[in-house]
């Protein structure tokens, strides 16, 4: 028997569908804004110009689809269609089979269609998709008797012309304003020289998950792999911080720490390392104020170097940058810093960058249990863990 029409959930449908025309949020604040529209301002007019005094005896010097461009190394420079490649390869491909197509496929429409359908197809080919280049594509189709007088001349002036201008422009201006381009998520630290990923990696979801996640979607996503792998580890990190959040570095650090002084002997430094069996020893002025930091890895290194700082001063083998957070801090901020940092004791400071605590692995390991074991009793009790 055939099942009753709904028309509440018809509605229901309809209206979830129109839904999806509206807007999405773009996560952009105003500085990047207007870094994006001066970009484009900067890169689009020097580019003509240049292109103008240089190559006048060519028409056209300057092509449209290069705006297009525009949007997206200055708009969205960290996108994988913004890329140098991309620019460079999808262009230059396009026009070549956009003329292609202009001289060996007598109907205009035709031939603008297969073009940008054999553009894709070699982008997707050659990993150069570039939106823009589908314009390139359409512009040696329909770019009058100035472009087909052009022949394949048309890809080297003006599309490799103008596409490696802008590029040019792109580099200069992104890098200047602090943006990294080209674009390429920062590779993990190996911390210990080793093949293996980073500790944070290795629970929770992996590389592999998202891999696969990705293939069974078989759709294009219009985002580095690397940086969507860093934004679900964040949101994981932050749903993390939302369930362990109220234990704070002060309720864990241990207040009675033993430090030394610059101006004392390595040697007595590392008497109070084994006396307290400790591996690190703040560095701090008259008033505590932070210096430096003393580990075992730093007289490690002084000896496998046969330097004699060993025999000198905490000043000579002591780090001097050293990673520091504060006891209003929750836990879970560290968490990453002790896993994938390398890092073993962060000293705890006031607001007057004076020493007083230091957190160390065991200490954030032990936290971390104690609230995981709160959840668990809390879960079977039927009640939010306090």
């Amino acid at each position: 028997m055939p099942a009753a029409f709904d028309p509440t959930s018809s509605v229901a449908e309809a209206r979830a569908w129109l839904r999806t025309f509206v807007p999405m949020p773009i996560a952009a604040n105003r500085l990047e804004r207007l870094k994006s529209c001066l970009g484009a301002l900067i890169g689009l007019a020097l580019t003509e110009w240049i292109c103008r005094q240089f190559l006048q005896g060519f028409n056209p010097w300057f092509i449209a689809p290069m705006g297009a461009s525009a949007v997206l190394l200055f708009g969205v420079s960290s996108s994988p269609l913004a890329q140098p490649w991309s620019i460079i390869g999808g262009n230059m491909v396009a026009a070549t089979v956009g003329v292609a197509c202009a001289k060996w496929i007598p109907d205009p429409g035709l031939a603008a269609g297969v073009a940008v359908a054999g553009a894709i197809a070699l982008m997707f080919q050659l990993r150069c998709v570039h939106p823009p280049s589908g314009a390139v594509a359409v512009t040696a189709v329909f770019g009058g008797p100035a472009v087909q007088a052009l022949g394949f001349g048309f890809v080297v002036i003006p599309v490799a012309v103008n596409s490696m201008l802008l590029l040019l422009t792109a580099l200069a201006f992104n890098n200047f304003t602090r943006r990294r381009y080209p674009h390429r998520p920062p590779e993990p630290a190996a911390q210990h020289h080793t093949k293996d990923v980073p500790p944070s990696k290795r629970v929770g979801f992996t590389r592999a998950d998202l891999d696969a996640v990705l293939a069974a979607r078989g759709e294009f996503l219009d985002i580095e792999e690397d940086d969507l792998e860093a934004i679900l580890v964040a949101a994981e990190l932050r749903a993390h911080s939302r369930r362990f959040g109220e234990v704070l570095c002060g309720d864990i650090m241990s207040r009675d720490v033993v430090s030394v002084r610059p101006g004392q002997l390595a040697a007595d430094a590392a008497a109070l390392m084994t006396r307290h069996h400790i591996k690190a020893l703040p560095v701090v002025d008259r008033q505590r104020r932070l210096l430096g930091i003393l580990t075992q890895s730093d007289f490690f290194r002084a000896y496998r170097a046969n330097s004699r700082r060993v025999n000198g001063a905490v000043r000579d083998l002591m780090t001097r940058a050293v990673i520091t957070t504060s006891a209003d801090q929750p836990i879970v901020n560290l968490s990453q810093a002790f896993s994938d940092g390398g890092l073993h004791h962060v000293p705890v400071l006031d607001e007057r960058k004076r020493v007083v605590g230091m957190v160390t692995q065991s200490d954030l390991v032990a936290a971390l249990l104690h609230q995981s074991d709160q959840a668990m009793d809390a879960a079977e009790a039927g009640k939010p863990a306090s």
